[in-house]
């Protein structure tokens, strides 16, 4: 599988590149990304646009992939309403719009979020933003495309892109992974979880927490 991965400066773009390239299937990986990251591995190529808002030329030449995994985005919390929209449904739209002609076949994994509102009607600003991102992107052609829901994710250790918060709450996580388990996962099983639906696919396409542990394990 030939696989293009955004958003990898993030922690879960890095981890789900991290498993990506420690699958036995995956040959490739097109890391595509504003700066260098600084990558090194046989199976890593780079890809630098400076705007992701003028793409389209950049991403003539991408051609023939299996899979997306769209990592990229962006925090609402302390960000203007009118820039997290552009940030997050205009900057996604408008990359899955210009990926789409050269890569038929390619199975587009959205990172989106547990309590996005499919009905784009509910009270939360974020949640309707996600919501509409989403069903745009489900209708836009792809040979098959997931919006996946991931809750609280545990870091993979090792990993450069770890929020500094996690070295004080990672500990808890045994406990509210048997308190509340539809809520909480691991970001290497998000990443394996993202490869199964390429490989496999699966019924749905809104991917929750307990789907991702489903699919984790299918991933082989």
């Amino acid at each position: 599988m030939k696989i293009i991965i955004t958003g990898t400066s993030g922690m879960v773009g890095e981890g789900v590149l991290h498993e990506a390239v420690n699958h036995p299937k995956v040959t490739d990986v097109l890391v595509i990304g504003r700066k260098n990251s600084g990558l090194k591995h046989p199976k890593i190529t780079e890809l630098l646009i400076q705007d992701f808002f003028q793409a389209t030329d950049a991403l003539s030449s991408v051609k023939g992939y299996d899979a997306c995994f769209f990592c990229l985005g962006v925090s609402s919390v302390g960000i203007d309403k009118d820039l997290y929209e552009k940030l997050t449904y205009t900057l996604t739209l408008d990359f899955a719009k210009a990926i789409l002609p050269n890569n038929p076949n390619l199975t587009f994994c959205y990172i989106s979020g547990s309590g996005t509102d499919s009905s784009e009607k509910g009270r939360l600003h974020w949640a309707r933003v996600k919501g509409k991102t989403e069903n745009e992107l489900l209708a836009l052609g792809f040979k098959d495309a997931y919006a996946v829901r991931p809750g609280y994710l545990q870091p993979t250790p090792g990993l450069k892109n770890t929020h500094p918060y996690y070295a004080y709450v990672k500990w808890m996580y045994p406990v509210f992974k048997v308190l509340m388990p539809a809520f909480f996962s691991t970001l290497a099983e998000l990443g394996q979880a993202m490869l199964a639906l390429t490989i496999k696919g699966y019924e749905k396409k809104h991917i929750e927490v307990k789907d991702i542990l489903l699919l984790a394990k299918q991933s082989a």
